[in-house]
Protein backbone atom coordinates (compact mmCIF):
# COMPACT_ATOMS: atom_id res chain seq x y z
CA UNK A 1 0.00 0.00 0.00
CA UNK A 2 3.07 2.67 0.77
CA UNK A 3 4.26 1.79 -2.33
CA UNK A 4 1.16 2.49 -3.91
CA UNK A 5 0.80 5.65 -2.63
CA UNK A 6 4.74 7.03 -2.29
CA UNK A 7 4.99 5.72 -6.72
CA UNK A 8 1.10 8.11 -6.83
CA UNK A 9 2.90 10.81 -4.97
CA UNK A 10 6.33 11.21 -6.67
CA UNK A 11 4.57 10.79 -10.16
CA UNK A 12 2.73 13.76 -8.98
CA UNK A 13 5.60 15.81 -8.03
CA UNK A 14 7.09 15.11 -11.29
CA UNK A 15 4.35 16.21 -13.16
CA UNK A 16 4.26 19.55 -11.07
CA UNK A 17 8.05 19.98 -11.67
CA UNK A 18 7.35 19.50 -15.23
CA UNK A 19 4.54 21.72 -15.79
CA UNK A 20 6.17 24.23 -13.60
CA UNK A 21 9.77 24.40 -14.76
CA UNK A 22 7.78 25.41 -18.37
CA UNK A 23 6.53 28.65 -16.74
CA UNK A 24 10.11 29.38 -15.74
CA UNK A 25 11.84 28.94 -18.73
CA UNK A 26 9.09 30.60 -21.07
CA UNK A 27 9.87 32.18 -24.39
CA UNK A 28 8.11 35.51 -25.09
CA UNK A 29 8.02 37.42 -28.08
CA UNK A 30 8.96 40.94 -28.43
CA UNK A 31 7.31 43.07 -30.90
CA UNK A 32 8.77 46.59 -32.12
CA UNK A 33 7.68 49.23 -34.15
CA UNK A 34 10.34 51.07 -35.61
CA UNK A 35 9.06 54.81 -36.16
CA UNK A 36 10.26 57.44 -38.45
CA UNK A 37 11.30 54.73 -41.38
CA UNK A 38 12.00 57.41 -44.46
CA UNK A 39 11.51 55.30 -47.03
CA UNK A 40 10.52 51.67 -48.49
CA UNK A 41 14.27 50.96 -49.63
CA UNK A 42 16.56 49.20 -47.59
CA UNK A 43 16.36 47.43 -44.58
CA UNK A 44 16.07 48.18 -40.83
CA UNK A 45 18.24 46.07 -39.01
CA UNK A 46 18.16 45.63 -34.91
CA UNK A 47 20.02 44.31 -31.76
CA UNK A 48 19.29 43.23 -28.89
CA UNK A 49 21.59 43.28 -26.31
CA UNK A 50 21.16 41.04 -22.95
CA UNK A 51 24.05 42.97 -20.65
CA UNK A 52 26.18 46.33 -19.85
CA UNK A 53 29.43 44.66 -20.91
CA UNK A 54 28.45 43.99 -24.54
CA UNK A 55 26.25 46.97 -25.44
CA UNK A 56 26.60 47.91 -28.94
CA UNK A 57 29.63 45.64 -29.45
CA UNK A 58 28.90 43.75 -32.75
CA UNK A 59 30.35 40.62 -31.42
CA UNK A 60 27.99 40.95 -28.04
CA UNK A 61 24.83 40.66 -29.79
CA UNK A 62 22.36 38.53 -27.82
CA UNK A 63 20.12 38.73 -30.89
CA UNK A 64 20.65 40.09 -34.43
CA UNK A 65 17.58 40.64 -37.03
CA UNK A 66 16.83 42.42 -39.86
CA UNK A 67 13.90 43.34 -42.08
CA UNK A 68 12.79 44.93 -45.28
CA UNK A 69 11.78 48.68 -44.37
CA UNK A 70 8.50 50.03 -44.81
CA UNK A 71 8.41 54.05 -45.08
CA UNK A 72 6.66 55.35 -42.08
CA UNK A 73 6.61 52.01 -39.08
CA UNK A 74 8.41 49.22 -39.79
CA UNK A 75 7.36 46.38 -37.30
CA UNK A 76 10.02 43.67 -36.59
CA UNK A 77 8.60 40.55 -34.12
CA UNK A 78 11.42 38.75 -32.37
CA UNK A 79 10.48 35.19 -30.92
CA UNK A 80 11.69 32.85 -28.21
CA UNK A 81 13.04 35.94 -26.32
CA UNK A 82 13.72 34.48 -22.45
CA UNK A 83 12.41 36.39 -18.91
CA UNK A 84 15.43 39.39 -18.59
CA UNK A 85 16.83 42.74 -19.18
CA UNK A 86 17.37 44.00 -22.97
CA UNK A 87 18.36 46.67 -24.71
CA UNK A 88 17.89 47.52 -28.72
CA UNK A 89 19.58 49.40 -31.04
CA UNK A 90 18.17 49.80 -34.33
CA UNK A 91 19.34 51.23 -37.41
CA UNK A 92 17.96 51.90 -41.36
CA UNK A 93 20.63 49.99 -43.56
CA UNK A 94 19.48 52.47 -46.46
CA UNK A 95 21.58 50.83 -48.60
CA UNK A 96 21.51 47.27 -47.60
CA UNK A 97 25.15 46.96 -47.05
CA UNK A 98 24.62 44.82 -43.69
CA UNK A 99 26.56 47.83 -41.83
CA UNK A 100 25.66 50.97 -40.04
CA UNK A 101 27.40 53.31 -42.13
CA UNK A 102 29.21 56.03 -40.64
CA UNK A 103 31.71 59.54 -41.37
CA UNK A 104 35.38 60.01 -40.76
CA UNK A 105 34.46 60.95 -37.59
CA UNK A 106 32.27 57.61 -36.66
CA UNK A 107 29.19 59.38 -36.43
CA UNK A 108 26.00 57.08 -38.31
CA UNK A 109 25.46 58.58 -41.55
CA UNK A 110 22.24 55.95 -41.43
CA UNK A 111 19.02 56.83 -38.98
CA UNK A 112 19.78 55.03 -35.49
CA UNK A 113 17.24 54.65 -32.66
CA UNK A 114 17.54 53.13 -29.36
CA UNK A 115 14.71 51.43 -26.79
CA UNK A 116 13.66 54.47 -24.39
CA UNK A 117 16.56 56.35 -25.01
CA UNK A 118 17.91 59.09 -28.05
CA UNK A 119 20.78 59.69 -29.49
CA UNK A 120 23.20 61.87 -27.41
CA UNK A 121 24.45 65.10 -28.47
CA UNK A 122 27.67 63.47 -28.17
CA UNK A 123 27.66 59.24 -28.30
CA UNK A 124 24.70 56.80 -27.93
CA UNK A 125 22.90 55.70 -24.31
CA UNK A 126 24.19 53.15 -22.12
CA UNK A 127 22.54 50.01 -21.50
CA UNK A 128 20.67 50.99 -18.58
CA UNK A 129 19.18 54.31 -20.28
CA UNK A 130 17.36 51.90 -22.71
CA UNK A 131 17.11 48.81 -20.62
CA UNK A 132 13.44 47.14 -20.44
CA UNK A 133 12.50 44.09 -18.86
CA UNK A 134 10.89 41.00 -20.86
CA UNK A 135 8.16 39.07 -18.09
CA UNK A 136 5.62 38.38 -21.08
CA UNK A 137 5.29 39.13 -24.54
CA UNK A 138 6.30 42.98 -25.02
CA UNK A 139 5.63 45.63 -27.15
CA UNK A 140 7.86 48.77 -27.74
CA UNK A 141 7.89 51.66 -29.88
CA UNK A 142 11.92 53.14 -31.14
CA UNK A 143 11.88 56.22 -32.82
CA UNK A 144 14.97 56.68 -35.56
Amino acid sequence: MFYIQYNSTVRILLLLLIFCSGFAFSQNDLSIQVHGVPDSQGKVSIAIYDNEEGFLKFDKVFKYDSIAAEKGITKILVKDLPIGEYAVAVFYDENSNDKLDTNWLGIPKEKVGFSKSKMKTFGPPNFKECAFKVTSNTNIDVVL
